[in-house]
């Protein structure tokens, strides 16, 4: 009852948002590597699909470890760490879907599959922080048809909108460009997420780490 919880965020909009969903949350835009926090003054550190964005990973958790008290919590978070499955129906389309996404982040950011592997690597990435009592577990998010509201409008905002659209028609051949847009598409009679088979497979790891108290 009497904790307290302060959220940071790097970007000033993400910041604006929150305030107005929260306004009356302890919100801070904040650089992750220069925290305006005091050292060794929280029991937890929550932070998720966040620190492979860093180029060093290591060195960002290492920084987030320094404002953990002595046997306090490090709590990584990352989504979709194994691939997702979006049709089970079509496979085929689904790899080719997948695949189309990868070139694009590769040409969009200018970094390669290799210079991500910190997105798999979270239990290294604690470790290498000096935190010890490291606990890892994957859960999986399945959603399948009749969608509740809530889940059609954010898969259909987030995936289909956010991440496909007209950015994939360079690294999809005509066909599969075409099936996709249809299938993404509420207007049209193919749309995936109002099909009778619609299946959705997504996954979350969570890993913990503890930081070491010294004996007296």
């Amino acid at each position: 009852p009497h904790g307290l919880a302060i959220g940071v965020d790097l970007a000033s909009a993400h910041v604006r948002a929150a305030r107005e969903m929260l306004p009356q949350a302890a919100l801070l835009q904040a650089d992750l590597m220069r925290p305006s926090l005091a050292k060794e003054s929280f029991d937890l550190v929550w932070s998720v699909n966040t620190i492979h964005h860093l180029h060093d990973p290591g060195d960002g958790a290492r920084t987030l470890a320094t404002l953990l008290r002595p046997g306090g919590r490090l709590a990584l978070g990352q989504s979709s760490l194994l691939p997702d499955m979006y049709f089970a129906w079509d496979a085929r389309l689904e790899r080719a879907t997948n695949e189309a996404v990868r070139a694009y982040y590769r040409d969009r950011y200018r970094i390669t599959e290799e210079e991500l592997t910190s997105l798999r690597c979270l239990l290294g990435v604690l470790r290498e922080a000096g935190l010890t009592g490291i606990q890892v577990r994957t859960f999986l998010i399945e959603r399948v048809a009749p969608l509740e509201p809530g889940a059609e409008a954010w898969l259909l905002e987030a995936v289909f909108r956010g991440t496909w659209g007209e950015r994939l028609r360079p690294y999809l051949s005509p066909d599969d460009y075409q099936q996709l847009s249809q299938l993404a598409d509420p207007g049209h009679a193919s749309y995936a997420l109002r099909r009778a088979d619609f299946h959705f497979l997504q996954t979350f790891t969570l890993a913990v780490g503890t930081k070491h108290v010294s004996m007296p």
